[in-house]
């Protein structure tokens, strides 16, 4: 999928919209965690270095009704952002109309401008009405005429069909491009499922296999061994009969469980061994247990033999996706599983490893073994589409080449 980059595009004098995700956590008007707003600086610096004029969207949160407006205004991100750039960013604070128009005709080469919160289009005059998040044609073809070339480096949105990534590529044929970010998601990811160095093993955990039928279904084809954790594992084990006590388990999925458990033969891997609690606390009485779990009792993490026996089948694998943590990771006593993982993962010197999904993020985050993964994803949800092998809109409306 050989898809435009923001280095095919001209720049010098261009009005470049570009579409980021600066979904950020805000309290009492100031930006918590800007990792996001990090991750997309390499794309804005290479545009306004190259005599571009930035325009930036991006969402944040969710807007329902017009009392959610205030508390998801885009001014704070604002404010981050020109601390990062070390120059000036003008805030926008509408989303459509003279003011918006006015400020980007006031633009120079190489400055930088933020558009209000795309949500705010999906409430009209008190009713929601989804412009942004359903994509009106309308929108789209509005904010597309505010500039000349669009970048697209929110792949946290990708798999998502808006007005402001989808709706604007679209109106801009021939003129899409992937940022940098964008660049690197398609490339690590696209590669892993597509064109895997072997072995190729993909460990999935969280809680529900609702959540990951699909991917596990697609990696089946593609990996060579799936490592299985998380709440998830014991639907896994009611489908081979193996009692799970009061741990999770999704009663109406067994039947799939068993079907992919048909299809997989040696290919899944599943815990062999649990820390078990006698209730959902991270104070509760613990024990670990191999095979059968009692009643009363439920599986929050995996045991030291499951980490012994998942490392053991990552020492040799050349190409590593992680997505889920193996345990209840909020909690610090049930989270020894997640980490382990997190911690060997930065081991493997030999592999390509991409880690995608909150808790990974988080686990690899704080062990600080980040920087030595190859790749970690910034779209949780994005990632696991990717991994199902279905199309992403958001990557799919970007030109091709």
């Amino acid at each position: 999928m050989a898809k435009l980059t923001v280095e095919d595009l001209p720049l010098e004098g261009q009005k470049v919209l570009m579409r980021v995700d600066f979904n950020v956590p805000i309290k009492d008007g100031v930006v918590g965690d800007d990792n996001r707003i990090v991750a997309a600086l390499p794309t804005i610096k290479y545009v306004i270095d190259h005599g571009g004029r930035a325009i930036l969207f991006s969402h944040l949160g969710r807007v329902k009704k017009e009392e959610d407006k205030p508390g998801l205004s885009m001014r704070p991100v604002a404010e981050r952002l020109s601390n990062l750039l070390n120059k000036p960013v003008t805030f926008v604070p509408v989303t459509e109309g003279k003011q918006l128009e006015d400020a980007i005709d006031n633009m120079k080469n190489g400055d930088v401008l933020l558009v209000q919160n795309t949500r705010y289009e999906d409430v009209k005059d008190g009713e929601y009405v989804k412009r942004e998040s359903g994509n009106d044609p309308e929108l789209g073809k509005y904010w597309a005429s505010l500039g000349d070339v669009f970048v697209n480096d929110a792949f946290g949105t990708a798999h998502r069909k808006h007005a402001s990534n989808v709706g604007i590529a679209t109106n801009k044929p021939g003129k899409a491009a992937a940022g940098y970010l964008m660049e690197k998601e398609i490339k690590f990811l696209g590669d892993a499922v597509d064109n895997p160095e072997r072995p190729f093993v993909a460990i999935l955990g969280g809680a529900k296999v609702s959540d990951k039928i699909g991917v596990i279904d697609n990696l089946l084809d593609k990996a060579d061994k799936i490592i299985i954790g998380g709440g998830m594992a014991y639907t896994f084990y009611a489908a081979k009969g193996i009692k799970v006590g009061n741990s999770l388990v999704e009663k109406d999925k067994i039947d799939v469980a068993k079907q992919i458990l048909d299809k997989a033969g040696d290919k899944l891997v599943l815990p062999i061994d649990n820390v078990v609690a006698d209730k959902f606390n991270n104070d509760a009485d613990t024990k670990v247990v191999e095979g059968d779990i009692d009643d009363g009792w439920m599986a929050l993490d995996i045991g030291p033999k499951s980490v012994e026996e998942f490392e053991n089948v990552l020492k040799d694998a050349k190409t590593v996706v992680w997505n889920g943590p193996m345990g209840v990771f909020e909690m610090p006593n049930f989270a020894k599983g997640t980490l382990e993982i997190g911690k060997f993962l930065g081991a493997l010197t030999d592999a390509t490893t991409i880690v995608g999904g909150g808790d990974s993020t988080a686990a690899v985050k704080e062990l600080g073994v980040a920087d030595k993964l190859t790749h970690i994803s910034t779209g949780g949800g994005a990632s696991l589409t990717y991994l199902e092998g279905k199309t992403l809109p958001g990557i799919a409306a970007i030109s091709e080449k």
